[in-house]
């Protein structure tokens, strides 16, 4: 996963995100305000197997280079990971983008 743009921030409630916390967390929400892209993230974070392949997730109503646009997206977000095997490439969520992403928006037990 890039660094520069894997979540890394506190939850929101307990201090103001900085400069760059701001901009990497802004990163990873932009790639999933495309509903399509949402989608896409959602077919592979709830895929059984933990990783899927690109031909399990491509039928989304949009044509495969149009899939393939929003998978680099999200990649480029921090938000999947791939690789190739054969001729097919497989996605898989970090289990560290989802627990980031989930200690972000939660609030603090005391409130």
């Amino acid at each position: 996963m890039d660094e520069s743009v894997a979540p890394c921030c506190p939850p929101l409630t307990e201090r103001p995100l900085t400069a760059e916390e701001s901009e990497r967390t802004a990163k990873m929400f932009k790639a999933l305000g495309d509903p399509v892209r949402l989608r896409l993230f959602s077919l592979v974070a709830s895929h059984e197997v933990g990783d899927a392949c690109v031909c399990d997730i491509s039928d989304v109503g949009d044509s495969q280079p149009t899939v393939s646009h929003h998978l680099k997206k999200l990649k480029e977000a921090g938000l999947l990971a791939s690789e190739r095997r054969g001729t097919w490439v497989y996605y898989r969520v970090e289990p560290s983008v989802l627990a980031a992403m989930g200690k972000l928006l939660t609030a603090p037990a005391s409130a």
